[in-house]
């Protein structure tokens, strides 16, 4: 570890003040011209003008780096991601090109029961190294905390193997990960008609041994049309709360269930999805502190044209947050910044907004809001910096990696130089 000053930040995106982020203060950034930063280990001492922070004593210690001109903003923080999986679903995608629905292939043994199959044959060195290549690919577009979730093994071998990969990759490589215990992804295919007996297994035996462990801070339920109804989420929810994990929900994807509801209910730290909900169901979340996790980058990968309402979630009051559902089956991306451009071109988000649902609100539904996010003294030393003249640009220009450099925790992660 070493003393950093960061200057030529052209931009300097800090998007200090309130968390989280709702309403009009959804596009507030902070931003400084001509900014810089102060680093000491993995923390950000100091932040304000080139000006100001080159005349400082500590400064002059500190290892230079001018970005020359260069946007910077907080490390993404990809609050949703599938990270631990065996393969591709590429044919998967070229059937649903040729008329086939994402039902019809899962009712066929497709869809998430086809990848359940093949990790229960992997091994965890193989699903290792697959996930490593993903997380070097997430800083290389900025992002510097995930969450990830187990939930393609549905048997308690496979779904051990997901966490303690985790687990190990948590504390090998440097993104930092959240990790979500997802048992109820799906019924597995020896439980078939039998979820009520499933969901007793869950609650009973495996949600309180991942707890035990310490391999999750977080429980999540698939509550859908075809997955787990809204008194089974409600059960399994409950038995995570009751063991010290938060409760975080998949809801109204498919269908309107009235699990937006239930995340308000359980205290969500978030719903994720959400295209199907109604006028009242906004209404709710937005008088409430769960987290409302739009994930675009389904609806384009499945090719529909009914994305989440983010306009009328933000000016009703709801805390708005963007992630990629980095996954084989719906959304194979690892790139934030395509989810920005999704954002705001399929839901109306403004640039500025697509940032914040991208890092602070994120950070908040993660309960790591007092050390990633934003860049402010006292939190992690967390930041990407983009080839841009504009913060806009960043999304303006979809489908280009203008990610230059990403540091975590005060390393430097990703550099073009």
């Amino acid at each position: 570890m070493s003393d950093w000053l960061i200057t030529g930040c052209s931009q300097l995106l800090t998007l200090r003040g309130a968390v989280p982020r709702r309403g009009r203060a959804l596009a507030e950034l902070g931003i400084i011209r001509d900014g810089a930063l102060l680093i000491h280990d993995d923390r950000i001492v100091a932040v304000g003008t080139r000006r100001h922070l080159e005349s400082s004593r500590q400064s002059r210690r500190a290892e230079k780096l001018d970005l020359a001109g260069r946007v910077v903003l907080p490390g993404f923080v990809d609050s949703h991601t599938h990270l631990i999986f065996p393969a591709s679903r590429a044919s998967e995608y070229e059937q649903r090109i040729s008329g086939s629905t994402y039902e019809e292939i899962a009712q066929k043994g497709g869809g998430i029961c086809s990848s359940v199959q093949a990790l229960r044959r992997a091994s965890a060195k193989e699903l290792k190294v697959r996930a490593l290549v993903a997380l070097q690919q997430f800083a290389t577009y900025g992002t510097t905390t995930i969450e990830a979730k187990s939930g393609y093994g549905l048997d308690w071998k496979s779904e051990l193997k997901i966490l303690n990969t985790l687990y190990e990759l948590h504390q090998e490589q440097p993104i930092d990960i959240a990790a979500t215990f997802l048992g109820a992804h799906a019924v597995p295919p020896e439980y078939k008609g039998r979820a009520d007996a499933y969901v007793s297994l869950l609650t009973r035996k495996w949600i309180p041994n991942v707890a035990m462990a310490g391999l999750a801070e977080f429980c999540d339920v698939f509550c859908d049309r075809g997955s787990f109804t809204v008194a089974q989420a409600r059960k399994i929810l409950t038995a995570g709360r009751g063991c010290g994990l938060v409760p975080r929900l998949h809801a109204e994807q498919l269908a309107h269930t009235g699990a937006a509801r239930l995340a308000i209910e359980m205290q969500a730290a978030s719903a994720d999805h959400l295209e199907k909900i109604d006028d009242a169901d906004i209404r709710a979340l937005a008088l409430s502190n769960v987290v409302c996790t739009l994930l675009p980058g389904c609806c384009f990968h499945l090719g529909l044209s009914h994305y989440a309402p983010a306009r009328k979630l933000i000016e009703a009051g709801a805390i708005v947050g963007l992630a990629t559902d980095f996954n084989p089956g719906t959304s194979p991306t690892v790139s934030v910044p395509i989810i920005l451009s999704l954002g705001c071109t399929q839901m109306r988000m403004t640039p500025a907004e697509a940032i914040s649902a991208a890092t602070i609100n994120p950070a908040y539904s993660l309960r790591q809001h007092d050390r990633v996010g934003s860049l402010e003294v006292g939190k992690y030393a967390d930041f990407a910096a983009f080839d841009v003249a504009d913060y806009r640009e960043i999304p303006y220009y979809f489908g280009v990696n203008l990610c230059s450099l990403t540091m975590k925790r005060g390393t430097i992660i990703h550099s073009n130089n």
